[in-house]
């Protein structure tokens, strides 16, 4: 029997071959980027943390704990250089290497990247033999630093350069914040509005019920007498239906969930009773309507009644601000493959700073102070979802829809112009 003493394995050469060499954090918007360099320093047992974006790497670099930032500069939220000089302020980072990885390999782009606190610079594509080394050596101290006087005439351009950013900034919140004071105002307005619309038919449907009962309690009811108040509530429910469908219209236009039922639709077809609807209301005011012939336009492929609606509320809007005795017109363009059918009214006109916002939801040109029941009166009321239902149903048939007027003038009547360009066939 052999006296030869056996020796236990000794692990501790596999557990320095497999421990963690050190935590590195990548920010990079670039998957393939993240691929490689996560390939090559997992190889050499680096841990690897990634970010896609600026914001999120600073929010893991201040939540764990790092041991080395590679940086791009160019990224999507946050320039690379921005995020480098906030963290190096913060005294956790102090000691912390930071390195600009970035296929952006000018002299310029270098000298401004360690002046504002870059330990490294390394260019892509990355050197796949040396780069293992590369990290090794900035985790171990190298660093690659700028001349004094270089140092700061790159800073003293870069500070201007962060100024010049921080006053474009401003300006960018300064116009988000007016629109969400007009998003305020409209949303504001739209909940008065509806309060004001629906108080009209559940006051004529209240009015009939009451009715009904002091019929009822009177005796025996004459059929032509039920047949008045059966009437009176009709008038009222359709008028709760209407804006339950201009909500629900603009709801799913916003979501774009439109489902259109398309088949060979011809536009004069479709405009036909959408005139012939506003027809009482044109006599009572005097607006008389003339339609160009269309009856030679092509075929388009559509959703007949969708093109109803929004033909409606685009005629509708004309009628509204056409004071009586005015008239409107009808007239369409063919080109190659499109056509377009304007409505030229003899109105108020669109202030020229509105013309795009008269489709947005909500939106109403009238103060709410002046919104009243009617809907074809002269500066009658509405929810303001008419011209967006409009353009939601056009732009869902490939189309577009806009608006040519040369301001807004209650007495000179400049009038507008509603354009509705259709393809002729699908994409």
């Amino acid at each position: 029997m052999s006296n030869t003493l056996l020796k236990k394995p000794d692990l501790t050469d596999t557990q320095d071959q497999t421990a963690t060499l050190a935590t590195i954090l990548y920010i990079e918007d670039n998957m393939a980027n993240q691929k490689l360099v996560d390939r090559v320093l997992s190889r050499s047992n680096y841990k690897l943390i990634l970010a896609d974006d600026g914001l999120t790497g600073m929010e893991i670099a201040m939540r764990e704990n790092i041991d080395l930032v590679l940086m791009d500069i160019n990224l999507p939220d946050m320039n690379g250089r921005d995020i480098t000089a906030a963290l190096k302020a913060k005294p956790k980072f102090a000691h912390t290497p930071f390195i600009a990885l970035t296929a952006d390999a000018s002299v310029e782009n270098r000298n401004r990247s360690l002046a504002v606190g870059c330990d490294g610079f390394i260019t892509k594509p990355i050197d796949i033999v040396a780069f293992p080394d590369q990290v090794k050596g900035f985790l171990e101290g190298v660093k690659e630093e700028l001349p004094i006087e270089r140092q700061q005439e790159t800073l003293k351009t870069y500070v201007g350069e962060l100024v010049g950013n921080l006053e474009a900034k401003v300006k960018e919140l300064e116009a988000a914040n007016v629109k969400l004071k007009k998003l305020d105002a409209a949303k504001s307005n739209f909940i008065h509005l509806v309060s004001h619309e629906l108080r009209t038919p559940l006051t004529i449907l209240n009015g009939y019920k009451m009715l009904l009962n002091s019929t009822i309690n009177q005796g025996p009811v004459e059929s032509a007498r039920l047949a008045e108040i059966s009437s009176g509530f009709e008038k009222g429910v359709t008028r709760l239906n209407t804006i339950i469908q201009e909500v629900v219209s603009v709801t799913k236009v916003t979501a774009a969930s439109l489902n259109l039922s398309k088949g060979p639709t011809r536009i004069s077809d479709t405009l036909e009773p959408v005139i012939l609807n506003f027809e009482k209301s044109c006599i009572q005011r005097q607006i008389s309507i003339v339609v160009d012939d269309l009856n030679e336009l092509p075929l388009i492929h559509a959703d007949g009644s969708q093109l109803a609606l929004a033909f409606r509320n685009i005629l509708g809007n004309a009628i509204k601000f056409t004071p009586d005795g005015g008239s409107i017109r009808i007239f369409s363009m063919t080109m190659h493959g499109s056509i377009t059918v304007a409505f030229k009214d003899q109105g108020l006109g669109v202030p020229l700073h509105e013309q795009q916002a008269i489709f947005d939801p909500f939106y109403t040109l009238e103060p709410i102070e002046n919104h009243s029941t009617s809907k074809t009166q002269f500066l009658g009321g509405g929810l303001g979802l008419g011209l967006p239902i409009a353009k939601g149903i056009i732009e869902a048939h490939n189309g577009r829809v806009w608006v040519e007027s040369d301001g807004r003038d209650p007495k000179e009547l400049p009038g507008s112009t509603f354009f509705v360009l259709l393809p002729t066939r699908d994409p």
